[in-house]
């Protein structure tokens, strides 16, 4: 299991960088194999997560992952069909640079939007940051195997 966590800010927020790096430090016992941070431009967007490497082991396969130059993920759990879809996506024109089921994840938000969840068979959470529309789309497997916290306030909006 990995472990996920982000920040969402209103506003530039210094500190909130930091804050989502302690929330990932706290959660380092999920995902042994590694650890990011990401921030976006206006650094008002803080992902951070912590892996447990099983299906694609390679470096590029690290979280977060970003897709296109538009979406960044961080996710934890296992998509099950994951190769299905991904020939499907293959055979409707699009790429892919890793074995992984995570950028499987980004690829259909890509081409179906939120209805991507219908196609996914696995346990799961994740959160992806649009940075051209900039919106958050957050999602947990239908049963909840894979826990989505969340906090949210004026100024911020805080999962893991």
């Amino acid at each position: 299991m990995c472990g996920i966590a982000g920040i969402i800010t209103k506003n530039h927020n210094a500190e909130a960088r930091e804050a989502a790096i302690k929330m990932a430090n706290t959660l380092r016992h999920r995902g042994p194999d590694g650890h990011g941070i990401w921030s976006n431009s206006s650094n008002h967007v803080h992902f951070a997560h912590t892996r447990l490497a099983i299906i694609d082991l390679s470096e590029s396969a690290s979280q977060p992952m970003h897709y296109l130059g538009r979406y960044s993920i961080v996710y934890n759990g296992e998509i099950y069909n994951y190769i299905e879809i991904r020939e499907s996506l293959k055979k409707a024109g699009l790429s892919f640079e890793t074995q992984s089921d995570t950028e499987v994840i980004l690829a259909a938000y890509h081409h179906y939007g939120q209805a991507c969840l219908q196609e996914f068979d696995g346990m799961f959470s994740f959160a992806i940051w649009d940075e051209k529309e900039q919106t958050l789309f957050a999602a947990r497997d239908s049963y909840g195997e894979k826990p989505f916290y969340y906090a949210i306030d004026e100024e911020k909006f805080c999962f893991a």
